[in-house]
């Protein structure tokens, strides 16, 4: 790959992105990854090491570094380049995380970071109140809008990772538009915590294209964050619906797909809380999750 025009395409949409969009939710009606779903990949806790919200993966600390000090040197040595790890790089594509262990005593709720901040908050109080720790995959220029939002996340005790820069359909991206929105996402975050954080989860599909998960491995995660239980509460369909839908899907060591900024679904976080607490389910981080 043309390392120069991946980083021009990371610079073009630094220059043009609209920091504000808004993010509803990821559109799920593109072509899922070739194979079966069932069973899920990566749902074996050996192979997944334990992790938090700070965990530096080493291939993407040594791929932002590169970035950033490029980046900063780019306006009098040319167009940077952005390069993986050899090391992360040499490893292949990520693996696709579909569902946790079926041991796991707890599920794990992730969430699509977007959307007002105020809801937000407002959500991750609600969870805090319970012991619940979430998981958030932010979209950049959400966190470059706001963010405080990162250390409020992290503050509470839950795991914060990438889901890309601008939220785009990624099956419809190339090559190397998908690892310039997974990179500059990671340098948000990195920018912003110290680290990229362990989880990506693409945007605008249910699973991950095996481009998608070859894109992940370049820009050094190991794990794809897909999931097995989608309410689609980003379609707001009422705050007892999204409860329903959860609770009826749910099992030990599910991965759950909610959006933070949706009013049905902070209002639907305690009766989800309650029910998942009822079966011997709680709330439980991704990376606790996997090491189940």
């Amino acid at each position: 790959m043309d390392r120069r025009t991946v980083l021009r395409a990371a610079l073009a949409a630094a220059a043009t992105a609209a920091v504000g969009e808004s993010v509803a939710g990821c559109d799920t009606s593109h072509p899922k990854a070739s194979g079966p779903s069932a069973p899920p990949t990566g749902t074996n806790p050996a192979t997944r090491p334990a992790g938090t919200a700070t965990d530096t993966p080493t291939a993407m600390a040594s791929a932002t570094a590169t970035a950033t000090g490029a980046a900063a040197t780019a306006s009098s040595a040319g167009p940077p380049v952005v390069t993986a790890s050899p090391s992360r790089a040499s490893a292949g594509p990520a693996t696709e995380i579909v569902h946790g262990p079926a041991s796991a005593a707890g599920v794990a709720l992730t969430f699509h970071g977007a959307g007002d901040p105020v809801l937000a908050k407002e959500l991750l109080s609600r969870a805090e109140a319970d012991g619940a720790k979430l998981t958030v995959l932010a979209v950049g220029t959400w966190l470059q809008q706001y963010p405080d939002m990162a250390k409020r996340i992290l503050d509470g005790g839950h795991e914060l990772g990438n889901h890309t820069y601008r939220h785009l359909t990624m099956p419809q991206l190339d090559a190397s538009t998908d690892l310039s929105e997974i990179v500059k996402c990671a340098l948000v975050l990195r920018s912003l915590t110290g680290s990229p954080g362990r989880w990506f989860r693409p945007s605008g599909t249910t699973r991950a294209t095996p481009a998608i998960l070859a894109a992940a491995g370049r820009a050094g995660y190991a794990e794809c964050l897909s999931y097995d239980v989608d309410p689609q509460d980003y379609t707001d369909p009422g705050t007892t619906e999204v409860v329903t839908r959860v609770l009826d899907a749910v099992r030990a060591g599910s991965i759950v797909s909610l959006h933070l900024g949706h009013r049905g679904t902070v209002e639907a976080i305690p009766a989800i809380l309650l029910g998942l607490r009822s079966r011997g389910l709680p709330a439980i981080s991704m990376s606790t999750l996997m090491a189940s």
